[in-house]
């Protein structure tokens, strides 16, 4: 699959940032501004590595020497360059060793650095690489940046300046945890819209799905990446998860786990696609939970991985929908139009990767074996791979987009599955959000202003 979805690009879409596999010719959408970054190499570059495919790593990495520039006068999403672009860039770097790929990292981290210029240090979601102008999505509450986007820079922050010696990367991100911990949090809930020039939270919605996902994740791994020796994220962790736990995850009259989302003042009983990949964090962070609740979390991790797969099982297709509701009669099915599409995404692969390196449990294997069945069956196309409109249709549309975190996360995520533990084993990788792994960091005899850092 790996293979295909690659040679494809290769041969349709090579430069552009994506790929459309029917048309059979380049994609971008508005994350990447309107320039040709090879975002598709970059994403795939280290998975391409872990499977031994080392002549089209070669390959990536040629195109890149030669192609990769970043003094283009283009608006991009801070947080999709960064997960996709940096995290990519320096997974490739720690696997390979090849210099080519932190030189291009740190020059794109540098282009990134004026989106922090606001009145309250937390950085706008888009930059104009060229001008260094950045501003927030038209359709954010309020002018408002948003949690999952700012709150998704720190592993790859801090691996930054441990490589260059530069404290202001680390400085960037500990700046918005420490404006983060003194803010005033509803019902100890994270909204997830913040004013980047007030420092006022937007509207009061908070979700695990998007807007909000990876910010959680990225506290947990921010004390894993750092030998478990960054307590302050841990802490905040947990008292996150606490409070989600107490405000967001309810039983279904059918006995199904679910996280739903917190919405002026009520909860809205719908799951996003985006939020199963909650089930493998909370089995990652079991391990160190408070109070001995290590078991209650695995078991937790266990219940989304269920629910999540009977998503996947109630459609037609197998594949999960975008979304689904949990209310009257109706159970982790999608009911509107617009949630009843797939496009490749990872994060049920995730979970079900997380949970088999914990527990080890045959079925795990077995759903991820379904839904890779699935993919291959129902969005393999001659040109590549594309997701489809309708879950529940047996005879369903594309949407003609190969996107670029199916070759990062979705394939990746597979192929570890089926992997012994000893590849990429939990205790010396830390994966980033787009599945790009970064080495634990432990505290060395490096010193910056005020701070110890670190030896891989």
């Amino acid at each position: 699959m790996m293979k295909h979805a690659w040679d494809s690009y290769r041969q349709y879409g090579w430069g552009h940032n994506e790929l459309k596999p029917l048309a059979k010719k380049g994609h971008s959408t508005n994350i990447f501004g309107n320039s040709q970054l090879g975002a598709s190499i970059v994403d795939a570059l280290d998975t391409l590595y872990i499977m031994g495919l080392h002549e089209e790593f070669k390959d990536g990495q040629e195109w890149i020497e030669q192609n990769l520039d970043f003094s283009v006068n283009a608006e991009v999403s801070v947080f999709e360059v960064n997960i996709r672009f940096i995290g990519g860039l320096l997974a490739a770097y720690y696997l390979s060793g090849q210099e080519v790929f932190k030189v291009k990292a740190v020059q794109l981290a540098e282009k990134l650095i004026p989106a922090f210029n606001t009145p309250t240090g937390i950085p706008w979601a888009m930059v104009n690489l060229k001008s260094g102008v950045g501003r927030n999505w038209g359709w954010a509450s309020a002018g408002s940046s948003i949690l999952a986007e700012f709150g998704t820079l720190h592993m790859e922050f801090v691996h930054l300046t441990y490589l260059t010696g530069n404290p202001v990367y680390y400085q960037k991100v500990m700046h918005i945890r420490k404006l983060l911990a003194k803010m005033d949090r509803p019902n100890g809930l994270y909204p997830n819209y913040l004013n980047p020039r007030t420092g006022r939270w937007g509207q009061h919605h908070t979700s695990l799905g998007g807007l909000g996902d990876s910010f959680y994740e990225y506290l947990l791994k921010a004390w894993l990446m750092s030998d478990k020796t960054d307590s302050e994220a841990r802490k905040t962790y947990d008292d996150a998860i606490e409070a989600i736990e107490r405000h967001l995850i309810r039983k279904s009259n059918g006995g199904l786990t679910f996280i739903g989302e917190w919405k002026n003042g009520h909860l809205e009983r719908k799951m996003g696609h985006l939020a199963c990949f909650a089930g493998g964090m909370f089995a990652l962070g079991a391990d160190g939970s408070p109070d001995d609740k290590a078991g209650h979390y695995l078991q937790l991790g266990a219940e989304i991985a269920h629910t999540c797969h009977e998503s996947y099982d109630r459609t037609v297709l197998k594949l999960g929908p975008e979304a689904f509701k949990f209310d009257s009669g109706l159970e982790a099915v999608a009911v509107r139009q617009n949630e009843k599409y797939y496009i490749l995404r990872p994060e049920v692969i995730e979970t079900y990767w997380y949970m088999w390196r914990f527990t080890h449990d045959p079925k795990y294997r077995q759903w991820g074996w379904e839904a890779a069945q699935a993919i291959d069956k129902y969005c393999r196309v001659s040109g590549g791979f594309s997701g489809v409109k309708d879950v529940y249709s047996s005879s369903p549309t594309y949407d003609d987009v190969q996107q670029s975190f199916f070759l990062a996360e979705t394939l990746k995520y597979l192929y570890l599955l089926f992997s012994s533990d000893d590849l990429m084993p939990l205790e010396s990788w830390v994966f980033n959000t787009e599945a790009h792994p970064l080495p634990v960091l432990h505290l060395g005899n490096i010193t910056l202003p005020g701070r110890n850092v670190f030896r891989v």
